[in-house]
């Protein structure tokens, strides 16, 4: 509903670093660029830990815990196949707006009006089922995948009884979380991973801005009963 507003505030043209510098490139500056940011992560847990958490361990494919390397391979294997079979690359928070969206209309409210559903292909995917919309079918899967690597990993424990504090701090994480991944045209998935992985600059500028949201949330844990998980040295 607000995203028109958005779209009027100023804003810098797109940029490809694969259109600007070509394939070899756009994939040259991004290699460089996770690179720092990779060895930079490991000499600041080595000087703060003695150790990173990238060093090996035992890997169960199954019962778990992967590591961050195993990790990695298996979100670029889901990308490869979201770009092989929905033709685009991988996203998740568009279904929310779906899903939302949906909701309201059941209510009464003339979503279908609002300039977000106006263009064809959303248009379609308002009017239709959410399981013939892609990103909606994948998400359901990665919460079936969830609670089955927790019941796998014997850690599938759900608490029934939420602190007062908690539950607000959950609802007010969502809100920002959800309009925000929205306005930016994706989450950490979408706008983030998508974005470099796709070759736009603007993966780039949103990772320094939820990285620094990151550190603020985190000193924010306490207000709401929440512990802040610390490596023990």
């Amino acid at each position: 509903m607000h995203l028109p507003w958005w779209e009027t505030t100023p804003a810098l043209a797109p940029i490809s670093l694969v259109a600007a510098l070509g394939t070899a490139g756009g994939l040259a500056i991004s290699l460089a660029a996770f690179g720092a940011i990779a060895g930079g992560s490991l000499i600041l847990e080595r000087r703060r830990h003695g150790t990173s958490r990238t060093a090996a361990r035992a890997f169960d494919l199954v019962h778990g815990p992967w590591s961050l390397t195993a990790g990695a391979v298996g979100l670029v294997l889901v990308q490869v196949a979201t770009l092989a079979l929905a033709g685009r690359p991988w996203g998740v928070t568009s279904a929310f707006a779906l899903w939302g969206s949906k909701t309201v209309a059941a209510l009464g409210v003339d979503v279908a009006s609002w300039p977000y559903w106006s263009s064809p292909a959303n248009a379609v995917a308002l009017r239709g089922s959410v399981l013939k919309d892609v990103t909606s079918v994948m998400n359901l899967g990665i919460m079936l995948g969830a609670f089955a690597a927790a019941g796998l990993a014997g850690r599938f424990a759900p608490l029934w009884r939420v602190p007062l504090r908690s539950l607000g701090g959950a609802i007010a994480g969502g809100l920002l979380l959800g309009y925000g991944a929205r306005i930016a045209y994706g989450c950490n998935i979408g706008a983030f991973f998508s974005g470099v992985g796709s070759g736009s600059l603007h993966g780039w500028v949103w990772f320094p801005a939820a990285f620094t949201g990151g550190i603020v949330g985190t000193r924010l844990r306490p207000w709401f009963g929440l512990r802040v998980e610390r490596t023990p040295r």
